[in-house]
């Protein structure tokens, strides 16, 4: 049995975890494990590399893919599908381990409709994949902000100033919630919830007032809505393959337009890429093993076109055809929580 592995979409902490248990459960099945490079550029271009767990054992506290990644979408290129499954037959596979998130696991829905013997694992720092309570790279990502946001919470608080904080998640606002309610900032902005510009500069100047001084802190994710604005802000027109457009530009946007409603001085920070890398937390390197593993035990039991997915604490395979095309989102229910401490 020889098994191929890949890594698609953006990076996240916990994917080499991931491999590394693929790898493992397949020697002790007896199978070899083919790592294809570069996502499902890899696929189509044939870029691959033999694994084995000697020479991988430690790359569980290492950050991004030891496989490489990218965005490339086989839907979009000419005879993409195609050209992958002649090429997954070209390399003698009898199946593939596809860890991404919602772009990855659409093509590997693809190519299963196409007969392929396909097994999805769910990552996302975003951790906006449905059908499953966790996603590889999301526990880090978190983490990551809420000690960033805490930092920045410090010098506003030295220095009187109000910080508008951008976090990354494209159109859901998770990773925005849970590190901005961790590390006690003072308003959370999610693409899930609109917001007009008055509304939070009409907040900045009663926490001003309130407080009697200029230390305020906002988080707003990366894809957040204004009212009577046509969609979120971004940093271009351009899309990648999957369609999506590059976000990003709302916390500058956000903060010039509190100084200039309030007079305070304010400053946009905007960590970007820098969340999604570094060492793992020990959530995500374990359940990203566990997840590893039990894909390959879907593909012992020949169990394909499904997803292992985190449940109540078990791991459980989801068919492909329930994930793909969908978004997980912050509900409303959560949102009111969060909002308590907004005042």
């Amino acid at each position: 049995m020889k098994i191929g592995v890949l890594t698609g979409g953006g990076d996240a902490p916990g994917l080499n975890s991931a491999i590394r248990a693929v790898v493992k459960k397949s020697e002790k099945y007896g199978y070899e494990v083919i790592g294809i490079r570069h996502g499902w550029a890899g696929l189509l271009n044939l870029d691959t590399v033999k694994l084995e767990y000697e020479n991988i054992k430690d790359i569980i506290h290492r950050g991004g893919t030891i496989l490489k990644t990218s965005r490339t979408n086989p839907k979009k290129v000419p005879n993409g599908i195609n050209i992958a499954c002649q090429n997954f037959k070209k390399l003698g596979l009898d199946a593939l381990i596809a860890i991404g998130g919602d772009d990855t696991l659409s093509v590997a829905a693809a190519l299963s409709e196409a007969g392929l013997n396909v097994i999805g694992i769910p990552k996302t720092i975003d951790h906006d994949v449905p059908e499953t309570e966790f996603t590889i790279g999301f526990d880090t990502a978190v983490n990551m902000a809420m000690r960033l946001i805490e930092n920045l919470k410090d010098t506003a608080e030295s220095h009187d100033r109000v910080f508008v904080v951008e976090i990354m998640g494209r159109h859901a606002g998770w990773i925005a919630l849970y590190s901005g309610l961790a590390a006690g900032a003072d308003l959370i902005l999610i693409p899930e919830e609109p917001f007009s510009i008055k509304e939070v500069t009409e907040f900045v100047k009663k926490k001003i007032s309130k407080e009697g001084g200029q230390s305020v802190l906002i988080v707003v994710a990366e894809g957040a809505l204004i009212k009577d604005y046509e969609g979120p802000i971004t940093k271009s027109t351009k899309v990648d393959q999957f369609g999506h457009v590059y976000l990003g530009g709302i916390g500058e946007f956000l903060a010039k337009e509190i100084s200039k409603a309030t007079g305070a001085e304010t400053r946009a920070c905007v960590p970007a890429h820098t969340i999604r890398g570094g060492p793992p937390t020990a959530l995500d390197r374990l359940i990203s093993t566990r997840l590893g593993l039990a894909a390959v035990d879907l593909v012992k039991e020949g169990k394909f076109g499904y997803m292992v997915a985190l449940k109540a604490g078990e791991i459980v395979p989801v068919p492909l055809s329930k994930v793909t095309g969908k978004t997980k989102t912050v509900s409303k229910e959560l949102y009111e929580e969060a909002k308590v401490f907004f005042d």
